[in-house]
């Protein structure tokens, strides 16, 4: 599977999450063929004035278009994202 490189232009405002490919994700709301709470792993992060992401997610479903608000970061992605929001 060919994971993508983020333009170098796109960057998330402030009220968006500005993850990378590979980080891991899970689903705050139900979403088509997944139920919330599963976890999944971004494979396309796209956008410059709205930052979104494709995630593939443990049940094998795909899906695009999604940002904050239906999924959030886990792991070591939300670890990099708080430490950057304790820095600004």
């Amino acid at each position: 599977m060919p994971f993508w490189k983020p333009h170098a232009l796109a960057k998330p405002h402030a009220d968006q999450i500005n993850l990378r490919l590979g980080d891991r994700v899970v689903a705050t709301i139900d979403l088509d063929g997944v139920p919330m709470g599963t976890d999944g792993k971004v494979i396309l992060a796209n956008g410059f004035n709205w930052q979104r992401y494709r995630v593939l997610f443990s049940n094998g479903a795909e899906i695009g278009d999604l940002d904050s608000r239906q999924i959030a970061p886990t792991g070591r992605a939300a670890k990099r994202l708080a430490r950057t929001a304790k820095r600004a």
